[in-house]
């Protein structure tokens, strides 16, 4: 399950919320030339500085598609891995061709958060980043099922699987 930093999963409104800068029918604006996609040494694809960022910069919004709880969770029962938790009564599907954040990979020890700022998700440098740097956040799983979760981020301080950093050292100690 996503925690709720990372935020969560539901199910598709009925009607066309445009409210949403993502929503059907909206073009998105295009990707900011700070990241590349290439293969990662994480997990397939991945994201990368193209330029040295510093910390603070918002990098890249995650995009995607705002749908209802219910809808988040069908979507999430057929192994959708792309949904951020946005409120009480919707999420976000990333799971879209225009979220190039999507390609951002999951470490024990990331370079970025995933911030929620004027209603936006935004994955923002947690410290310098060099040009060249694999992007990462933490996914922030909780405890629920979170054996299904591996970690490869092969940072020295990864904890296995991909939990939030507030409980990786529970993790560690059950392990």
């Amino acid at each position: 399950m996503w925690r709720s930093i990372i935020l969560g999963m539901q199910e598709a409104s009925n009607h066309n919320d445009n409210s949403w800068p993502e929503a059907p029918g909206r073009r998105p604006e295009p990707e900011q030339e700070s990241i590349a996609i290439g293969p990662s040494r994480i997990h397939g694809l991945g994201a990368f500085a193209r330029m040295d960022l510093a910390c603070g910069t918002r990098i890249v919004e995650y995009l995607g598609i705002r749908i209802n709880k219910r809808e988040s969770r069908r979507r999430c029962r057929e192994n959708n891995e792309y949904i951020f938790y946005l409120n009480a009564q919707h999420d976000l599907d990333g799971n879209v061709p225009w979220n190039m954040a999507r390609f951002i990979n999951h470490s024990c020890v990331p370079n970025c958060d995933a911030e929620f700022i004027d209603e936006r998700i935004w994955i923002v440098a947690r410290r310098d980043i060099a040009a060249g740097e694999e992007l990462t956040f933490n996914y922030g799983y909780d405890l629920q099922d979170y054996k299904e979760f591996p970690c490869r981020c092969g940072s020295p301080d990864c904890v296995g699987f991909m939990v939030a950093e507030e409980i990786q050292d529970q993790v560690r100690k059950r392990h």
